[in-house]
Formats: structure tokens, sequence, C-alpha cells
């Protein structure tokens, strides 16, 4: 047995960044996700976001690869999204790219009410400044080509 703690903060957009995660449905996305991440193995802290981008908090299996994890939640998700497309009409897919980082336990509970405040904190920042900014924390460098 693996004794692991790999805490990731995790942004998947929308494609082109557009508003396309109704709000009146949003929560469904969210359950969607939720099980899909734990049929993985990994534990669920918190998921929320905004019409054009969503924030995953989880630990991360060790036997799960973040790129596979990702890729198939990716595709899961747009396949449920696009089977609903009377809630969702807009919605065209996710962006190739995401944004993960890894957090140290004594951040969980700073990032899991980050997480929580989405629609609080989106009333002063948009996803593109937010984006870059959470790379800046962390170091990552950013091609703003893809953002």
């Amino acid at each position: 047995m693996s004794y692991t703690c790999c805490l990731y903060h995790i942004v998947i957009r929308t494609k082109r960044s557009e508003p396309t995660i109704t709000p009146t449905y949003e929560r469904e996305v969210y359950a969607y996700i939720f099980t899909f991440i734990k049929s993985y193995s990994c534990i669920v802290f918190r998921i929320n976001g905004m019409p054009d981008h969503i924030h995953v908090l989880i630990n991360l299996h060790p036997t799960c690869a973040l790129s596979d994890l990702m890729r198939d939640l990716k595709t899961a998700t747009s396949k449920m999204i696009k089977e609903n497309r009377d809630k969702f009409p807009l919605f065209d897919g996710w962006e190739n790219e995401y944004y993960a980082a890894t957090i140290g336990k004594e951040r969980l509970e700073e990032v899991r009410q980050y997480i929580i405040r989405q629609k609080e904190h989106h009333k002063k920042i948009n996803t593109r400044d937010e984006l870059i900014a959470l790379c800046k924390e962390e170091g990552i460098e950013v091609n703003e080509k893809y953002l």
C-alpha cells in the first residue's frame, strides 16, 4: 500500500472561455465531475466555478496520472454536457490546456475557501487575469497565446 498526499488545484476552461455552463444547471455538471473523479479513486474536496471555467480540488490517487484523469474527465464531461444540449445550448467543449498545481496540506482549507468563493471573487477579476495570477503565484510560466 502506498501512502501519498497529492493535493491538486485544477482549473478547466470552456472553449474560447465562452460562458456556456449555465448557472441554472451548473450543479449537475459539478455532480458529474465529482462522481467521475471519485471513480478514479481520487478524493474530491471541492468543485465550483463560473460559466466559463471550473475549479476542482482533489487528492490524486497514486495509481492515477493527472494527464490521463484530465483527458478522460474533459472527454466524459463534454459528452454528458452535449447530451444535455437543452440545458447547455452553447457548450462546445473544453480548452486543451488546463491549470493544475500541487498545494501543501497546510493550504487545503485556504484553497477550498477560494473555490467556494468563486462567484464573489469574479466580481473583481476575469478568468484570464485569475489564471495569470494563479500561474505567477506558483511560478508557472504563462504563454498568453493560450489564454
